[in-house]
């Protein structure tokens, strides 16, 4: 079958893109390498859509939890993804956990029965210089690609580990122990009013609790295929700075000097009334509702790391966007290559699509690929794309993608509340289910302006 678009990838991003496409009359040419004789490290068949960790799509909440929200967006578009989710489910409470196999065999069968698709399995290792593309190959793209994918947009590498530090909602921190300062009151031109950071000091006694805490922690371990990858620059876990002595990291990323506590009321500091260790909290987003935690990346488990990073003063009450990480991943840099409609800016018949553009986690991947397609399908058919309200899931998970987050620390993220535009005026123990309210609002209203799909 001649095809009007190629779809490089079968995992959720590139089978979600292509079950959009082709239910809207697009045919679609769908490579997976998977099948002709490629395997990848982390997976275990040839089936597409396959899940190689988790088989949760975490909460189904779609209320008070923004990938519950996401998982209702994504119904009201005809997902693949989620109509195969709920023929493969399994009990889990409020989340929605699938049969990995059952999962995966429903979406390859809706695929290669489908008469507009067609399945090839084939590597696929420079990417094709004309037509309609969309990459959506994930975080363990063939290294073939992935030096092509690299020389069309400048990477030196994309094949790395990922430095991630811990990022928490700016309303969780108590700004009763913490400050808002820069070291030595240090401005440039995009600077905040009292500083870009928010400081959390620490005693000596506390220090050093601390730092036994770091030793202690129950770390993951590197898999064997990540062995050879290299360490990102600056990347170091917090852990292992730890190790080298007890004083590494007072010296590193929790020095305190140039920043004075005003709730040290001593008269002990001539010098400024610095803090013996302070933990740093940068703002993340242009709205100023997340902040990571600077030079935090770590292996430590989720749960030695929300238990540990609790006994910071200020973040006691901590809630996390993102937990720390540090594992081999593959991706773009989206906000400085891509387009608002995914497309590369210097090769703009190429789409990307998944966890290739930054965003993290099963359902977030299928949804990026839902936009990859609905997007092409309309470039296809002429019309003018308009972009999901940044108010919803979908668009706030693709404004991060595509311009929100800034480009010189660009990191993979799921999707979470602190991705919307915020709502100050909402009590806080209102605003979880505000935000879905308004989301539901707004993205039916979108869904309205769209050709063929019910609102």
């Amino acid at each position: 079958m001649k095809h009007d678009i190629h779809i490089i990838g079968g995992g959720l991003a590139g089978s979600e893109a292509a079950w959009q496409l082709a239910q809207r009359g697009v045919r679609v040419k769908l490579s997976e390498m998977r099948g002709a004789g490629h395997m990848t490290p982390a997976h275990q068949s040839d089936g597409l859509a396959e899940l190689v960790c988790s088989n949760s799509f975490r909460s189904d909440d779609d209320e008070k939890n923004a990938v519950g929200l996401l998982h209702h967006e994504m119904r009201r578009m005809d997902s693949l993804v989620m109509r195969a989710g709920e023929v493969a489910r399994v009990p889990a409470g409020s989340a929605m956990a699938v049969d990995r196999d059952v999962f995966s065999a429903e979406v390859e069968k809706a695929l290669t029965q489908h008469p507009n698709i067609t399945v090839v399995r084939e590597l696929v290792d420079t990417l094709p210089q004309d037509g309609p593309v969309i990459v959506a190959t994930g975080p363990l793209t063939a290294a073939a690609l992935a030096d092509s994918i690299g020389a069309l947009t400048g990477a030196d590498s994309l094949a790395f580990f990922d430095a991630i530090a811990p990022i928490v909602h700016r309303d969780s921190i108590d700004m009763s122990k913490a400050w808002i300062q820069s070291r030595w009151n240090k401005r440039t031109a995009a600077s905040n009013e009292d500083g870009d950071y928010i400081n959390c000091p620490m005693t000596k006694e506390q220090y050093l609790a601390f730092h036994q805490g770091l030793m202690d922690a129950e770390k993951g371990e590197f898999k064997e295929w990540e062995a050879d990858t290299p360490y990102f620059d600056g990347c170091m876990p917090i852990e292992v700075m730890a190790e080298r002595g007890v004083e590494t990291l007072r010296y590193g990323p929790m020095k305190g000097v140039g920043l004075d506590n005003p709730y040290d009321t001593s008269e002990e500091h001539p010098q400024g009334k610095w803090p013996y260790a302070v933990v740093q909290l940068r703002q993340d987003n242009k709205l100023g509702t997340l902040w990571n935690m600077v030079g935090f990346q770590t292996k430590m488990k989720y749960g030695a790391q929300v238990e540990l990073f609790r006994t910071i003063p200020g973040l006691e009450n901590a809630e996390f966007a993102r937990l720390g990480g540090m594992h081999r991943n593959t991706f773009i840099n989206s906000p400085k290559l891509l387009d608002r409609q995914l497309r590369l800016r210097t090769a703009s018949h190429i789409r990307f699509a998944g966890q290739m553009t930054g965003c993290e986690g099963y359902v977030e991947s299928a949804a990026v690929g839902l936009l990859a397609g609905v997007m092409a399908a309309t470039e296809l058919a002429g019309e003018n794309w308009e972009a999901p309200p940044r108010t919803s899931a979908m668009g706030a998970l693709l404004s991060h993608i595509t311009g929100d987050a800034e480009a010189s620390s660009f990191q993979p993220m799921n999707v979470n509340f602190g991705l919307f535009p915020p709502l100050h005026k909402v009590p806080k123990k209102q605003r979880k289910e505000a935000y879905t309210s308004r989301a539901k609002e707004d993205f039916g209203g979108w869904l309205a302006t769209l050709d063929g799909i019910p609102a």
